[in-house]
């Protein structure tokens, strides 16, 4: 299927050299290019292409805005930044904003076809140089926060552990209560208790807390063996 792709970028020659590298690929076809980023949001929601290509840097509302409202106005378009610019700011930012793909202008042509290919196909895909300055400059925040997630859970009991593991893989109270072989008033006696010890307002900000300290990805609590049969 041909990749339906919006090309978004300020600068008229930078935006002709993009194209000029996609046409190259016949596999990709630019259905809407735009110079600023409200017109691209615009581009986005009239056109609804499989990929937005947007510049970080452009007049008005910049990229990394518009790729916020794009993934709220076109959810299914696949955004990729595009630019000169490696800063860890612009990087956490598009990437909590909805952005799959981080590619350099100043990158492989080659690089650029298979970041477009890959974030159509639903991956992410940051190119090479923007991976080596993630993992050095970002890494060490990622451990921080796990082992502050990890503090934050030993203040619970182990059945509190049990309940916040199963939270985190997204179980209702009822679900939780038959895993574990409780009523399900026990569970959410339980749950409260997580919550204020976690010191959080929400089911979801525990479930962030339990992922962070690997309590997901942990194998789930088995539930006792039953005496006397099946």
């Amino acid at each position: 299927m041909t990749i339906r792709l919006l090309l978004a970028d300020d600068e008229t020659m930078i935006r002709a050299g993009v194209r000029a590298i996609l046409a190259a690929d016949p596999g990709i076809e630019v259905v809407a290019e735009a110079a600023d980023g409200r017109a691209a949001v615009e581009a986005a929601r009239a056109h609804r292409p499989d990929v937005a290509l947007l510049d970080i840097r452009m007049p008005g509302l910049d990229g990394l805005g518009a790729c916020e409202q794009i993934a709220r106005v076109a959810p299914d378009t696949a955004v990729a930044m595009l630019t000169t610019f490696s800063e860890d700011a612009y990087i956490a930012r598009a990437l909590s904003g909805g952005a799959t793909g981080f590619l350099l202008k100043a990158g492989d042509p080659y690089e650029l076809l298979a970041g477009v290919r890959a974030v159509a196909a639903g991956g992410a895909f940051l190119s090479p140089r923007v991976a080596r300055h993630v993992i050095a400059e970002l890494g060490g925040e990622r451990l921080s926060r796990a082992a502050a997630a990890r503090a934050r859970t030993d203040v619970l009991t182990p059945r509190e552990r049990d309940v916040l593991a199963l939270l985190g893989a997204g179980l209702s109270n009822a679900e939780i209560a038959r895993r574990l072989h409780l009523v399900e008033g026990t569970v959410k006696g339980h749950v409260s208790a997580v919550l204020d010890r976690l010191g959080v307002g929400n089911r979801v900000q525990a479930a962030i807390v339990a992922h962070e300290a690997g309590l997901v990805a942990a194998e789930a609590p088995t539930p006792p063996a039953r005496r006397g049969g099946a």
